[in-house]
């Protein structure tokens, strides 16, 4: 039987992660569950991707290691909860949508295989946990940032269910895509995360892996969310 975990004054907050590709689902269930638990909630892909948008808006080279670092470092980020959505601010200004674009997206799996930007970001990361709790998604945050997190999801799907789910995303948004171009960024980009030196993306060896190809959001969160009360009680309804 597994331990149920209360925060008190000599504790941590609990946390919660939920890793995984690009396209699985975490980010949609993260925000899900930070709402039904009241918890804090961390984008950190949000963050990379914003570090990307701040170098290419710079014409910095992402390959090297000193500029992406030092833009990292000096990063004017804040993230905004409105209404349950997540917005994003560089600088002040709201980048949002901008920061979903697929040249982002590319530079950011970039960006992120950079030592250099990962240890500038590692700690910005950790100053998300608060009472009475933390949702933290991303790719390494089971492994890496949380590795005492009381709860770890791994939630994977299906490469052309990814890529499906990402066309449909776009196309609701206007925008003209073509479905074979997708599959073969997710490709790459599962390629470039999952065989970086830095944080490669994997699970955690006490992770639960979750696959969500072909189920509905909220079967997965119900799974998630009778794996979280199996472990934690957050004072919640």
């Amino acid at each position: 039987m597994c331990k149920k975990y209360m925060s008190d004054a000599n504790e941590l907050p609990p946390v919660i992660t939920i890793d995984g590709p690009s396209g699985s689902g975490k980010g949609t269930i993260a925000k899900l569950l930070a709402a039904r638990l009241n918890f804090a909630l961390l984008d950190s892909g949000a963050l990379y991707r914003t570090a990307a948008l701040a170098a290419l808006n710079r014409g910095v080279d992402l390959t090297s290691e000193i500029a992406l670092a030092q833009v990292a470092k000096a990063l004017d980020v804040r993230f905004v909860v409105d209404n349950g959505r997540l917005r994003v601010l560089l600088e002040g200004r709201e980048v949002t949508s901008d920061i979903r674009m697929e040249r982002v997206s590319m530079a950011a799996s970039k960006v992120a295989a950079i030592p250099g930007v990962r240890a500038a970001l590692l700690q910005r990361q950790r100053n998300f946990r608060r009472l009475p709790g933390l949702v933290a998604d991303g790719r390494d945050m089971g492994t890496t940032v949380f590795p005492d997190a009381q709860v770890k999801i791994y939630l994977t799907a299906g490469a052309e269910e990814r890529a499906r789910r990402r066309a449909a995303q776009l196309r609701g948004k206007g925008v003209s895509v073509s479905l074979r171009d997708l599959l073969e960024d997710i490709r790459a980009r599962d390629t470039l995360d999952m065989n970086r030196e830095a944080s490669p993306l994997a699970p955690a060896e006490d992770a639960v892996e979750l696959d969500s190809t072909g189920v509905d959001i909220e079967a997965v969160l119900q799974r998630v969310l009778t794996l979280v009360f199996d472990r934690i009680q957050p004072g919640v309804p």
